[in-house]
């Protein structure tokens, strides 16, 4: 079951009434369909596809989308909803915020008629599961660096390279290729290129990569060896755009993360409270020691804190105002203190929140990507620099 969370906050301003009966919903679905497979895919390290689909046909995909191309026709808040529930549900390692606000909004944005009325559609349903393809063995943050290069043969571009760390990369069906189709001018020979994974000459998937946690989530080298692909494939109107076009969506995949952490946060400090309160030692609750008590009230005070900014930063990205030193904020903070307030909890637990059987530890595995992706937390720290 899904835990009540323990920050007493009323619905940020952007929560209306529609988006309850959504959220409930939501949290249904996860009850029903997925939270009972936890387990069973966290062995098998990766989810059955058929959750995409069953997600789809729910309405959970795409969900912000706009519904003249087959999307949900909602906006970011109902993005912000599901990653609230998926994380109350233990469920991080299932990829819908990158699928539905990573992937998709490049092609909303940066896609034409013909791109949008072909793609948006599948991503919704769940025909087709999405996936970026920035990180390379050797470039990490730094995307100017990318080697993948996508030569110009024709009508078609003719892509040679591998990437790594690529979410959904088992499961992929379309994947957005970030690569220098002029390698010669830098950052600005960059372009993103989409490449339909199916019956797709040379494109292979190399091992689904064993990780410390998100055991559930494909995470995957990809290669790419003469992958011919057409023109049309091109994401914007003409090639080197594709940096630009990256520093435009990072704000919202760095609010998504700083979300996810406080998701995460909620379940952790909600089943900490359940533990202590029924956990005996010397004679009492473990609730009863004052350290316990001093402990998860600077967790919760914390834990309000980084509810509250989260909950602004959302408001200022629905407003359009939500800057890239702010979600940069919001991103490195977040899971900094997401990562601390986890470690206490877990210590909370004694010796059994070193047991895997307690969610404390998936969560203390989980939560610790969180300060890596979607760029480090010391790249954050850099970009927030450059505004002083």
């Amino acid at each position: 079951m899904t835990l009540q969370s323990p920050i007493d906050l009323e619905d940020a301003s952007y929560v209306t009434e529609d988006l309850r009966i959504y959220r409930e919903s939501l949290a249904k679905f996860l009850e029903r369909e997925v939270v009972p497979n936890r387990e069973k895919w966290d062995e098998a390290e990766i989810i059955d596809r058929s959750i995409w689909n069953k997600a789809g046909e729910a309405g959970f995909l795409c969900a912000s989308a706009p519904d003249e191309y087959g999307g949900g026709g909602g906006d970011f808040s109902h993005e912000a909803v599901i990653i609230e529930q998926l994380g109350r549900a233990g469920m991080d390692s299932f990829a819908i915020p990158l699928h539905s606000g990573i992937i998709a909004p490049y092609i909303t944005h940066y896609g034409s008629e013909e791109q949008k009325q072909k793609w948006i559609p599948k991503l919704t349903s769940g025909e087709m599961v999405g996936a970026i393809a920035m990180t390379e063995p050797g470039t990490g943050s730094d995307l100017q660096s990318v080697k993948t290069t996508a030569k110009l043969d024709g009508n078609h571009y003719v892509i040679n390279g591998s990437k790594t760390f690529i979410s959904n990369g088992q499961h992929a069906d379309l994947v957005i290729v970030v690569a220098k189709t002029d390698p010669a001018q830098g950052a600005k020979g960059i372009s993103l290129i989409v490449v339909e994974t199916e019956g797709a000459e040379g494109f292979r998937r190399g091992r689904n990569l064993d990780k410390i946690g998100l055991k559930a989530a494909d995470t995957s080298e990809l290669f790419f060896d003469d992958v011919r692909v057409p023109t049309s494939n091109l994401l914007g109107e003409e090639e080197g755009q594709g940096f630009v076009q990256l520093m435009q969506q990072l704000p919202q995949e760095r609010l998504i993360i700083a979300l996810q952490g406080v998701a995460m946060i909620e379940r952790a400090l909600a089943s900490t409270i359940d533990y202590v309160k029924e956990r005996k030692a010397f004679g009492q609750r473990v609730l009863d020691f004052q350290n316990t008590q001093f402990k998860l009230a600077e967790c919760k005070t914390k834990a309000t804190v980084a509810k509250a900014f989260c909950d602004r930063c959302t408001e200022m990205h629905l407003e359009g105002k939500l800057d890239p030193a702010t979600a940069s904020m919001a991103k490195y903070w977040v899971t900094d203190v997401q990562c601390e307030i986890i470690d206490e909890c877990l210590q909370l637990h004694g010796g059994y929140g070193y047991m895997n059987e307690y969610p404390i530890a998936q969560m203390y595995r989980d939560a610790r990507v969180q300060k890596i992706y979607g760029g480090t937390n010391e790249i954050m720290k850099v970009l927030i620099s450059r505004t002083l």
